[in-house]
């Protein structure tokens, strides 16, 4: 794929990705660890960057609603949460594992399906190129920030969650 700067391309890149780690820690023959490690991080360090350099940006342009930035914000604390809960299961591939995870596809793929029809189509029409890069290298260099950080150990997670 190529390289891109746009702030848009890369959130639906992430939301991709996420998506290939649903599978893999659904898969019974995959490291669903490893795969949850990754999207641990992913996962954090991808909402808190747009949390701090995306979405106030967006709040400025007519036609991308306050109110969808602000739902997506709450969209990502259940998320926060529902993640939490999954990362303090003990026994990985376990009932509790397979019903926790569930909860976490389901509040994350609402998230990034409502995203997309809604912020991010708003910010692809009201948004010129140029400024979605400059948009998207502030995301870019954001959520590298945050994965160098280790953001998705169980203990950050729980601090985001109760903050």
């Amino acid at each position: 794929m190529p390289e891109t700067s746009d702030v848009v391309e890369l959130i639906l890149q992430d939301h991709r990705r996420m998506e290939e780690l649903f599978r893999r820690m659904r898969s019974v023959e995959d490291d669903r660890g490893a795969a949850l490690r990754e999207f641990s991080d992913l996962l954090i360090a991808h909402a808190l960057a747009e949390e701090s350099k995306v979405y106030p940006a967006l709040k400025r342009y007519k036609n991308i609603e306050d109110d969808e930035v602000e739902h997506g914000e709450e969209e990502h604390d259940e998320g926060n949460q529902a993640l939490l809960a999954l990362l303090e299961v003990e026994e990985i591939g376990g009932d509790e594992w397979d019903e926790k995870l569930e909860k976490l596809v389901e509040a994350v793929t609402h998230h990034a399906d409502e995203e997309e029809r809604t912020i991010l189509n708003g910010a692809r029409e009201n948004v010129s190129a140029e400024r979605r890069e400059e948009l998207g290298r502030a995301f870019r260099e954001e959520r590298e920030r945050q994965l160098r950080s280790g953001c998705g150990s169980v203990d950050n997670v729980r601090k985001i969650v109760e903050s």
